[in-house]
């Protein structure tokens, strides 16, 4: 039986449809997909991320500990609440995960991981602190539960709905998070929008679903997620990188910190191996198909794959993520193997769409 998150009688309260994501009992749409994505780049959108796993490392090594375990470096977060985008990495450097990490004091940082590997996760973190004989404390927080609030309109409409929340949130810049209480506001989300994710305990997330919804914010599932987030061209795990993945191939060069003399997990296997594949988007020119995963990619370089596609509701045209040969070049024009046609698409750089605006034509 899937796992459900404390929101789940709400979801099929409000005729939600609903799919095994993960393992984990999720709505997929209320009735629209479409209306839920414009809902989020115009307005305001919400999702039900509860089945994230929060992760609190505490103890006097906590930092130490997370430069060798993270591929980013830990070390650059000086100011309490900033965070970072990192990769877990294992030893030949395939991502175990993908994950943020914040910085509340020297002694206390928090992760968020994905859903389906936080099982995973929990145990590599656990063979690597053992493997170091580091002091710290590896703490799930099965007590907290989660909602992104995105859009525009996104924060306006959280501190109508907690106006507790306004003195910590206001200033908050992007990529930094606060303690309230027992809440935590980040600002940050997987969307190319603007807006919080919410961590709060799993008694009140009833409460504080219905207080947005009554601000004026659209409940959203994974299907328009995963169209917002590809279309800001944000990383999928498990389809856009994975164990057998480098970070290198997978346009997350920028989140493998290999300025600083730090050894850390997948570092000699990063460097002894480099980059083998370029990462790029793809806008599909031709009419007659959508871009989906698994597609081949014919290059003047040789075949690629298309990692994740789909059609894109603010572009009106269909867009990929894509592994291609080395020497591909944005503006360039390859052929993809949609079922029994080729058509062609235009390389382009990722993002397709950030805070509402269209980047690629």
């Amino acid at each position: 039986m899937p796992k459900t998150t404390p929101l789940n009688a709400l979801h099929r309260a409000s005729g939600a449809r609903m799919v095994d994501f993960g393992g984990w009992d999720m709505p997929v749409h209320y009735g629209s997909q479409v209306e839920e994505h414009h809902a989020v780049r115009r307005d305001a959108g919400m999702f039900d991320v509860s089945h994230m796993r929060i992760v609190d490392i505490e103890g006097a090594g906590a930092g130490a500990f997370l430069r060798t375990a993270l591929a980013n470096d830990v070390a650059r977060l000086t100011q309490p609440g900033k965070a970072l985008y990192s990769c877990l990495l294992n030893e030949s450097a395939g991502v175990v995960d993908d994950l943020i990490a914040y910085y509340f004091r020297a002694d206390w940082y928090r992760l968020v991981v994905n859903a389906a590997t936080a099982a995973k996760d929990l145990a590599w973190l656990g063979k690597l602190r053992a493997d170091s004989g580091a002091a710290v404390l590896i703490a799930p927080r099965d007590d907290l539960a989660m909602i992104a609030v995105q859009g525009p309109n996104a924060r306006e409409r959280v501190f109508a709905a907690f106006p507790h929340l306004l003195a910590p949130g206001r200033d908050l810049k992007a990529f930094t998070a606060a303690v309230e209480s027992e809440w935590m506001i980040a600002r940050t989300g997987y969307t190319g929008e603007d807006g919080f994710e919410l961590a709060m305990p799993t008694a009140l997330v009833q409460d504080a679903w219905k207080a947005l919804a009554a601000a004026g914010v659209r409940p959203a599932g994974l299907g328009a997620r995963d169209t917002l987030r590809l279309e800001a061209g944000m990383n999928l795990y498990g389809q856009d990188m994975d164990e057998g993945t480098s970070p290198l191939d997978a346009g997350l060069a920028w989140t493998v910190d290999l300025r600083q003399p730090r050894d850390f997990v997948g570092r000699q296997a990063l460097e002894s191996r480099g980059q083998s594949s370029e990462f790029f988007g793809l806008l599909l020119l031709d009419a007659g198909g959508v871009l989906r995963a698994h597609q081949k990619v014919a290059t003047s370089r040789g075949e690629g794959e298309i990692t994740s596609g789909t059609f894109s509701p603010t572009l009106g045209k269909s867009i990929a993520l894509a592994r291609m040969p080395r020497g591909v070049a944005v503006g360039d024009t390859v052929q993809v193997f949609v079922r029994d046609k080729q058509l062609a698409a235009r390389v382009v750089k990722a993002p397709f769409v950030r805070h509402g605006k269209i980047l690629v034509e």
